[in-house]
């Protein structure tokens, strides 16, 4: 008999017992162990079984145990202790504070949007990597003391749960989640009543949303949910689960991210106090639309300043951040331009911001684009005057990538720069890690990551290497454990499960694997020769064993095909103990796998691995890292800190190129990571492989921290884009004079010319140390020359005449004439031997630019 409702009662704690409701409420439990021994001694027991979920565990425990409790002198001194740390947590000066008490300029707040969050297990809002590391940004603020505020959805089903048909399929479920059942609570208005924004919608009526508050530390994480009473079914279908349904329902949803988070802003704010943000970061083009909507409050909203269309453009633009993550086209969310001028009329969501403008923004009018669809990443870029990928090599990719959005200019000044990855050390790192260097004078709340990190080399080897057998251990009950739970749901009795008993060893070399099912991934490279792949797990004296996991989407066949020949695989009897595949692979799972893993493998076509922080993790608990050069470990690995798979690049024949990888992988194994790990010492220790331990968590540990990664958002993107918005914003002067310097330098360019460049003061042979003289005759038309900057770029000049290593040197003007003309002079010296050439070129330059392509003109002799 089916429910016709549903919904959790929570349970009265009590008064004694209140600050555990606290703690409950407040999602800094998931990375702060001391948090979760309090809940622990709860109900050991029940603490397990709920999943180490705090909100299910105090719904489920009885009332007799809570008076016990509430009369133990010894639980409340523990529990008092987790409230007050977690008081000072909330309250104390972070890192940011003391930056601000320094004097230095940073905003009172940035808003962070995301269509995913991936904070905990027992919050199921995300579905891979882009999710994690949101989750990991947020927590990382709140430790740094960033005042970031959050915005998602809330995703009625998720994204799925993965399970395994007996033929080894992968199926999908979609649990309700009831978010009265999850650790967040509703926002209410000063009356009591739920606060709520709206969005009109070109096929009905408003749309409905309510505002979700996880507290993510000290950051709140708004979440906006449609399943509301006064929406029709489509509308309350909206936030149904994550990346599901067609593009019509995916444009609704980044409507309600974009646009509906702005709003959600506006209420939060209004109702707590919480500073408005001064900048907007938008994680991936999924959120595009805020922009739209801070354009429509800057020029019809009730209340707003009214001002004209290119102003509000620049306010909004200056104080935006981007962050692309895809390295492919495919991984772009674009929508027809019908569909797209449906939705947006004059009634729609953003009234007063015309449709052919919103159109221009997203168009892909370059060569090779498609002007059939409107594209959020080319959105993004063109609304946010600071763009990012995320890793140097992504960086480099991006620019070639979206290149033709700045077709005057080379790759190398396409004015996307990079932030790599960071992951946030307290979530991921093992507790055993963190005692195992506390042990040894290391200070995990410290500032001094370095050191926290070099301490490790005043532990003993037998104890690093004692911990990861530990580690290894649980690792290897964990699978089992997980592993029987999906045998019995593709049917298997137990009696004949018993092989899974002795499945893994925590003695073997174990080799960690999980990421998405998308084909660039390889999930199945390793299973290129399974001869070759079945001799190494099953050597007589240095065996591999291998633990892997991903998920596909749910309409992607061809993943979901990867997923089925890798358990076919591990389903031979010969070698199932050796090699096994987990399914519902999330956080959960995540945690005892990193720690667990002495290896982490990641073989990517390179280079379309964006980031890649799986490694970040491994590494971060003394693994290893067996990697393609791509992502992040292009950009760290230094020879010593793991191994590098080499690549066939340029091979186009896709069969030939990974059988030649996959030979490489094979040969790394057998001739060097294998051997190496089992060369043990009369102690039972392999120190060479300690060495390599040691040096993975010296040199990665303080890298590959999203506490690293936040302060360089801080740095390079947060506060100079509140710097250049106070200039702007203060009272939308600047704003207004830079909209018409922009529409006076497109309107003149036409007229901008390189007409004549001379040289003079070097010889036929000259030397380092020569001094040349460049003259450039240029025509401005109707530009002064303060509005452009001449500049000689000169550098290596390769066979073509192509400049490389390019220098930049800017002329100054020493003599103007009629018309227009004028003549800019500069001297250089030649400080550097070998093949020289230079060119002098015209770029439009004011201060408030933060790149000389930002418009995208240049004049060339």
């Amino acid at each position: 008999m089916r429910a016709i409702r549903r919904f959790t009662v929570r349970p009265v704690l009590p008064p004694a017992l209140a600050g555990l409701g606290d703690l409950a409420g407040n999602l800094r439990w998931s990375w702060h162990p001391e948090s979760q021994d309090v809940f622990e001694r709860v109900d050991p027991a029940l603490w397990a079984a709920t999943g180490r979920d705090p909100v299910k565990l105090l719904g489920a425990v009885g009332a007799p145990r809570l008076r016990e409790l509430a009369d133990s002198p010894d639980f409340l001194a523990g529990l008092d202790a987790a409230s007050q740390d977690l008081h000072r947590y909330l309250t104390g000066d972070r890192w940011y504070q003391k930056r601000v008490a320094s004097g230095e300029v940073l905003p009172e707040a940035v808003a962070y949007f995301s269509p995913e969050f991936g904070i905990t297990s027992v919050l199921p809002q995300y579905s891979g990597g882009l999710g994690i590391l949101a989750g990991d940004h947020l927590k990382a603020a709140s430790d740094l003391g960033v005042p970031i505020l959050g915005v998602g959805l809330l995703y009625r089903h998720g994204y799925f749960k993965q399970a395994l048909s007996r033929e080894g399929w992968q199926q999908e479920t979609y649990p309700v989640l009831d978010p009265d059942g999850l650790p967040i609570s509703l926002l209410r208005e000063e009356n009591g009543s739920r606060a709520s924004i709206s969005i009109a919608m070109p096929d009905g009526p408003e749309l409905l949303a309510r505002i979700w508050v996880a507290s993510v530390g000290r950051v709140p994480l708004l979440m906006l949910d449609t399943d509301v009473e006064g929406n029709p079914d489509h509308y309350r279908d909206v936030t149904d689960r994550l990346y599901g349904g067609n593009s019509e329902h995916r444009l609704r949803q980044e409507l309600l991210l974009g646009v509906g988070g702005v709003r959600a802003i506006r209420a939060y704010c209004r109702i707590t106090g919480h500073p408005a943000p001064e900048v907007f970061h938008t994680n991936e083009g999924h959120a595009g639309f805020l922009g739209l909507e801070r354009i429509r409050e800057l020029t019809v909203a009730e209340g707003g300043p009214k001002l004209d269309l290119d102003t509000a453009l620049e306010v909004s633009r200056s104080s935006t951040v981007f962050t692309t993550h895809t390295p492919v086209p495919a991984g772009i969310d674009r929508f027809p331009l019908t569909l797209m001028e449906q939705y947006f009329t004059e009634a729609g969501p953003v009234p007063g911001v015309p449709v052919e403008r919103i159109l221009a923004l997203g168009t892909e009018d370059y060569a090779g684009g498609d002007p059939s669809v409107f594209n959020m990443a080319v959105m993004g870029f063109r609304l946010a005057q600071r763009a990012n990928g995320v890793s140097q090599l992504h960086g480099e990719v991006s620019r070639g990538m979206f290149s033709g959005l700045w077709p005057a200019f080379d790759e190398a000044e396409v004015p996307i720069g990079s932030i790599t990855n960071g992951v946030h050390g307290p979530s991921w790192v093992a507790r055993e890690m963190f005692d195992l260097a506390a042990g040894h004078g290391a200070d995990r709340e410290s500032d001094d990551v370095e050191a926290f990190w070099a301490a490790v080399d005043k532990v003993p080897g037998n104890e690093v290497w004692a911990t990861k057998r530990v580690l290894r251990e649980k690792l290897v009950l964990d699978a089992r454990r997980r592993l029987r739970k999906s045998w019995e749901k593709r049917g298997a009795a137990r009696a004949e499960l018993k092989w899974i008993d002795s499945a893994l060893d925590p003695d073997v070399l174990t080799i960690g694997f999980a990421r998405r099912a998308a084909s660039y991934k390889r999930l199945t490279l390793m299973m290129r020769d399974p001869a070759r792949l079945k001799s190494l797990l099953l050597h007589p004296e240095r065996p591999i064993q291998l633990v892997i996991a991903g998920k596909a989407h749910p309409a992607d066949d061809g993943g979901k095909k990867l997923i089925q020949d890798i358990v076919r695989l591990s389903d031979d009897p010969e070698i199932r103990h050796r090699i096994v595949f987990l399914p519902n692979y999330d956080i959960a799972m995540a945690q005892p796998l990193y720690p667990g893993c002495d290896v982490w493998l990641n073989n990517p076509l390179r280079p379309y691995e964006a980031c890649g922080t799986s490694g970040m993790k491994a590494a971060l608990n003394g693994g290893l890292n067996l990697s393609v050069l791509d992502g992040w470990w292009d950009e760290w690995y230094d020879g010593d800190n793991g191994w590098a798979i080499p690549t066939a690049d340029g091979v186009e024949d896709v069969d030939h190129r990974d059988d030649l990888e996959a030979t490489a992988l094979y040969d790394l194994i057998e001739r060097d990571v294998a051997p190496r790990f089992y060369d043990v010492d009369a102690e039972g220790v392999p120190t060479r492989w300690l060495e390599m331990t040691r040096h993975t968590l010296k040199s990665l540990g303080p890298k590959v921290l999203a506490t690293r990664m936040v302060r360089d958002y801080v740095r390079q993107l947060y506060a100079p884009a509140a710097i250049t918005a106070h200039r702007l914003n203060t009272d939308f002067a600047g704003a207004a004079q830079l909209a018409a310097w922009k529409k006076k330098v497109k309107a003149g360019w036409e007229h901008v010319r390189v007409e004549h460049v001379e040289s003079s003061g070097v010889g036929d042979a000259p030397e380092v140390g020569d001094r040349m003289s460049v003259r450039a005759f240029v025509a401005l038309g109707d530009l002064e020359p303060a509005d452009v900057d001449v500049q000689l770029v000169y550098g290596k000049s390769n066979s073509e005449d192509e400049l490389v290593e390019n220098g930049i040197e800017s002329l100054h003007v020493a003599e103007s004439y009629g018309g227009g003309r004028h003549r800019f002079d500069v001297e250089h010296v030649l400080d550097q031997s070998g093949a020289f050439g230079y060119t002098v070129r015209i770029v439009p330059r004011n201060d408030l630019l933060t790149s000389p392509a930002e418009l995208g003109v240049v004049a060339l002799p």
